[in-house]
C-alpha cells in the first residue's frame, strides 16, 4: 500500500472503493491531476506504476466520486509537508535490528515527550535532534528503555501527539522520519530502547484526510475509515476506526508491524485499549463490547510475538483485567505488560496526603505485590506519567507542596514513591524531569527546565542508585530483577513496610526493604531478615549526598541475629530516618 519505490520509479497503491476514478499527482507531473491515472484492481483498490517517480518528491491522489474532485494525503504516507499538506515519496528501508533487547525484568523505562524534553532556543518545539543531545544524561541516569509519547503526525507542531492525523508518518516538527531513525540509531548505541506510544482508539479528529476519504459516509460520519453509526463516538471525538472492516483492520495492523519492521523499534504502547474494546468503556454492558477491537489487537499481538520475539507491546487500559495481558491461546489480548492503576493510584494518594495518619500501609502492601496472572512483569509501574501528571492532575511534587518542588516533604515523598517504583516487582517507569523533580503539571507548551538538573543534581543521584540497584549493577541486589516479593512486615501504627525481594534466594540475591511513611524516624526498629548474618545497607535515601535538606539519618550495616521475626528466620534492629526507604543485601559468596 502507499508509495512503493522501485528501480524504475514508484508504483502507487490506494483504497477508494467509492471511487469513480483516481490519479495521483506530484512533482514528478508538474502537479497535473489529471496526468497520471490510476487503474483499478478489484476490491476497491487502484494501482499505477509511475516512470521516473522518486525518493523526495511530493504527491497526493485525487479522487473523483459523486460529481466532485478532490485532493487526499496517502493513509499510508511514510513523511507529509504538513498535516494539511503533501505526502512526501520515502524509500523503504528496513532498520537492521542488531540491538539485544533487555529481558523484561531489566527495563527502566522513561517516558519522553519530544516536543518538551529539550528544546534549543531557536525552536518552538523540541526535535529528535534536540533530544539525541541529552541521550547521554538518560545514559548515565541508568535507564534500559524510552517510551517515546506519540510522533505520528498531528495538526499544527504543538501537541502531546494523542491527536494522529497520519499515522504512517513521523511528525514534521520533530524532523520527520529520518530525524527518528536517527534518535533510535543514537538510543541503541546508548544501550537504550526504544518504545513507541501509538493511538488506535481514535484517529485527529481534526486535519484528517482519513475522514470521507473516498467521498462516501453515512449519517454525517467518516466514511470508509469509520464505523458510521453509535460506534464512531468516543471520549476524543467521531472517529473511531471501523475495526470490523478488513482493510481498516489491515491498515492499523501494517502500522504496528511498520514501526517493528522499517524503523527497528523495540516495542509499542497502544494508547487507552479500553476504547478500542468497548464503545463508552462500560464493562458491564454486553451491547458496549467491541469484539473486533479485541481480535484485532489479539491479532496483531500474535503475529508481534511470532515475527518480533522479544519486542514489548504494552496496554494502557487501567482497568486491571488479567485477560490484557493473557496469552491469545488461553483467550487473552496477548499484551506483554499493561500499566497498572493498582500501583500508581493507592501509591500517589498515599505520598501526597498530608496527614501521617491518613497513609494506608495495606494500600502499600497491596500495591508492591500486585501481579496479572501471577506475573509481575505484566505491569508498568510508575507514580508519574503524561496522564497522571495532566488532566488536571499534577507532579506529585507539586501535589505535595504546590508551586514549591523544593519543600522538604516534597522532596521525601517524591524520592520515597520512586524507591517504591524501583524496588517493586514490575516494569519501572520514569515520566521526564521527575529525576530533577520538575514541578507544577506537564504541558505541550512548556519545555523541562534543564537547570534544575544542576541544581537537584544529587537527587538525580538518588535515581541512578537506585536504578543501579535494580539492574544489579554491583551484582549484590539480584532480587530486585526477581519475581519474588514478600511483605513481611506492615505496621498500620508506626508507618513502616519491610518487604522482601528475590530471585533464588542467598546472598548477593535475596534484598530487604524497609520503608517508612511517617515524619518521625524510627530507631531501634526490629524487622525480620532472610536469614543472620552481616547484611550491608546498600541504599539510604535520606543521605545528605542526595540533597542537603536531608537529615542523614544514621542508619547502617546491620547484623541479623537468629532470633525469628516476620515468617523470617533471623531479625535485626534498623534506623530509618523520616520518609525514607533502606535497602540491604548480604555481599555474595564467592567462589
Amino acid at each position: 500500500m502507499g508509495a512503493l519505490d522501485h528501480e524504475h520509479g514508484v508504483a502507487f497503491r490506494v483504497w477508494a472503493p467509492n471511487a469513480e476514478s483516481v490519479h495521483v499527482t506530484g512533482d514528478f507531473n508538474d502537479w497535473d491531476d489529471e496526468a497520471t491515472p490510476l487503474e483499478r484492481e478489484g476490491g476497491g483498490y487502484w494501482y499505477g506504476d509511475v516512470a521516473g517517480a522518486t525518493a523526495g518528491q511530493g504527491y497526493k491522489f485525487v479522487i473523483g466520486a459523486r460529481g466532485e474532485r478532490f485532493a487526499r494525503i496517502d493513509p499510508y504516507a511514510r513523511a507529509v509537508t504538513s498535516s494539511v499538506g503533501n505526502g512526501i515519496i520515502v524509500s523503504r528501508a528496513h532498520e537492521k535490528h542488531d540491538f539485544e533487547m533487555p529481558p523484561w525484568n531489566r527495563l527502566v523505562m522513561y517516558e519522553m515527550h519530544v516536543g518538551t524534553f529539550h528544546r534549543t532556543q531557536d525552536n518552538e518545539v523540541g526535535t529528535f535532534e534536540d533530544a539525541i543531545r541529552r541521550l547521554d544524561h538518560l545514559k548515565k541516569l541508568g535507564v534500559s528503555a524510552v517510551q517515546v509519547m506519540p510522533a505520528m503526525e498531528f495538526a499544527g507542531d504543538v501537541s502531546l501527539g494523542y491527536n494522529p492525523a497520519h499515522i504512517f508518518a513521523i511528525e514534521s516538527s520533530y524532523g520527520g522520519p529520518e530525524a527518528f531513525r536517527n534518535f533510535i540509531r543514537a538510543a541503541h548505541e546508548a544501550g537504550i530502547a526504544v518504545i513507541l506510544d501509538v493511538v488506535y482508539n481514535h484517529f485527529g479528529p481534526s486535519d484528517l484526510d482519513l475522514w470521507r476519504f473516498d467521498g462516501w459516509g453515512e449519517s454525517d460520519k467518516g466514511g470508509i475509515y469509520f464505523y458510521n453509526d453509535w460506534r464512531s463516538n468516543t471520549p476524543w471525538g467521531d472517529t473511531r476506526p471501523d475495526y470490523g472492516r478488513p482493510e481498516v483492520r489491515q491498515f492499523i495492523r501494517d502500522n504496528a508491524l511498520f514501526w517493528l519492521d522499517e524503523y527497528g523499534l523495540d516495542g509499542l504502547r497502544f494508547d487507552m485499549t479500553l476504547y478500542m474494546r468497548t464503545v463508552k468503556g462500560d464493562e458491564n454492558d454486553p451491547e458496549d463490547a467491541l469484539e473486533d477491537g479485541w481480535s484485532l489487537m489479539r491479532w496483531i499481538n500474535e503475529e508481534v510475538r511470532d515475527r518480533f520475539p522479544g519486542r514489548i507491546i504494552i496496554a494502557e487500559d487501567l482497568r486491571n483485567q488479567d485477560i490484557l495481558t493473557a496469552a491469545p491461546a488461553d483467550g487473552g489480548a496477548g499484551f506483554g505488560a499493561q500499566w497498572d492503576a493498582e500501583f500508581v493510584h493507592p501509591i500517589r494518594a498515599v505520598l501526597v496526603a498530608q496527614d501521617d495518619a491518613r497513609r494506608d500501609m495495606g494500600m502499600v502492601a497491596r500495591a508492591l505485590s500486585h501481579a496479572y496472572n501471577g506475573d509481575p512483569y505484566q505491569r508498568v509501574v510508575y507514580t508519574e506519567s503524561h496522564d497522571e501528571v495532566a488532566n488536571g492532575k499534577a507532579r506529585v511534587v507539586h501535589e505535595i507542596a504546590p508551586g514549591d518542588p523544593s519543600h522538604w516533604a516534597a522532596q521525601k515523598r517524591s524520592t520515597l514513591g520512586a524507591a517504591l517504583t524501583l524496588t517493586a516487582p514490575g516494569i519501572p517507569m520514569l515520566f521526564q524531569g521527575q529525576e530533577f523533580l520538575q514541578g507544577e503539571w506537564f504541558q505541550d507548551t512548556v519545555p523541562l527546565d534543564w537547570d534544575r538538573s544542576e541544581e537537584f543534581h544529587g537527587i538525580i543521584r538518588l535515581y541512578r542508585d537506585l536504578i543501579r540497584f535494580r539492574l544489579d549493577r554491583m551484582g549484590v541486589t539480584a532480587g530486585l530483577g526477581g519475581r519474588h516479593i514478600a511483605l513481611t512486615r506492615i505496621d498500620e501504627d508506626q508507618k513502616v513496610v519491610a518487604y522482601r525481594r528475590w530471585h533464588e534466594g542467598g546472598p548477593g540475591d535475596d534484598v530487604m526493604i524497609v520503608a517508612n511513611f511517617s515524619h518521625e524516624p524510627k530507631r531501634p526498629y526490629r524487622v525480620g531478615f532472610p536469614e543472620a548474618g552481616h547484611w550491608v545497607l546498600r541504599l539510604n535515601s535520606d543521605w545528605k549526598g542526595y540533597s542537603d535538606d536531608f537529615a542523614n539519618f544514621e542508619s547502617a550495616d546491620v547484623t541479623a541475629e537468629a532470633e525469628p521475626l516476620d515468617d523470617l528466620p533471623a531479625s535485626a534492629g534498623v534506623a530509618i530516618g523520616s520518609y525514607s526507604l533502606l535497602i540491604y543485601s548480604k555481599d555474595p559468596q564467592r567462589e
